[in-house]
């Protein structure tokens, strides 16, 4: 089942005129008309909207914008499943520089009808220098069955040493170079981005059916992959 989260709590406007109100009573009353009180409390509107859209840098979560999918872990947990498909949300559009090729964009659109494996990496990661053979062993076991993956690099401010960690280990799939984490959005405002690596599968209709906030085996990933590659791209059991 998939666990949905609540929205950010909201402060209504007829709670935020009154504590204007209350505050604005502790002043002579000649220096805060009623033009100037609302003026404050548009102000701190602004304020508080700003702090619930507005992203941070690396290490804090960043905002969902234009998705349906919600993250949340339930207690904790790092291998987190969503079931049935069509309780699956789909993330916010992916897409940036190829790392690769920085003439080309990458984007999650390029992969239409295909089960998608994103995998948040950086090259200064000690579990990603492990992981990424694992990865590759899974896409080239997977990759004719209607399976793609794509790489997000992120916090590498060093461009060069990010495509060697890729050429010394063979990686033949596509990675998005990304220092300031900004695809990372697309995942919501709780997703952790502090989780690195962490891999994102989803389904043959982009929606995400799994999340992995740890460094994966082979074996860890093959079977959730071939189950989904199983799935029609609306719903359950195999492709036509």
């Amino acid at each position: 089942m998939t666990h949905r989260l609540t929205d950010a709590p909201r402060m209504s406007r007829s709670r935020l005129d009154m504590g204007v109100e209350r505050w604005c009573r502790r002043r002579p009353p000649t220096r805060w008309s009623p033009l100037m009180r609302r003026g404050i409390a548009a102000g701190l509107s602004a304020v508080l909207l700003g702090a619930a859209v507005s992203g941070c840098s690396s290490g804090a979560d960043a905002v969902a914008q234009g998705g349906t999918f919600e993250f949340v872990s339930p207690g904790g947990q790092v291998d987190i499943f969503y079931d049935p498909p069509l309780s699956r949300g789909r993330p916010g559009p992916i897409s940036g520089p190829d790392l690769m090729d920085p003439d080309r964009t990458l984007s999650l659109d390029d992969f239409s009808e295909k089960v998608v494996v994103i995998n948040v990496w950086g090259q200064w990661c000690g579990p990603c220098r492990t992981e990424m053979p694992e990865l590759q062993r899974v896409y080239d076991a997977t990759r004719n069955e209607g399976v793609a993956f794509l790489g997000i690099d992120v916090r590498d401010n060093n461009r060069e040493a990010a495509v060697d960690f890729i050429v010394d280990r063979k990686v033949t799939f596509s990675s998005i170079y990304d220092p300031p984490m900004r695809t990372m959005i697309a995942l919501g405002a709780r997703y952790p981005t502090t989780a690195i690596p962490s891999t994102i599968v989803l389904d043959r209709s982009h929606r995400v059916a799994a999340v992995f906030l740890r460094a994966l085996l082979a074996e860890d990933l093959e079977p959730v992959v071939r189950r989904l590659a199983a799935e029609t791209a609306t719903g359950s059991g195999p492709p036509r």
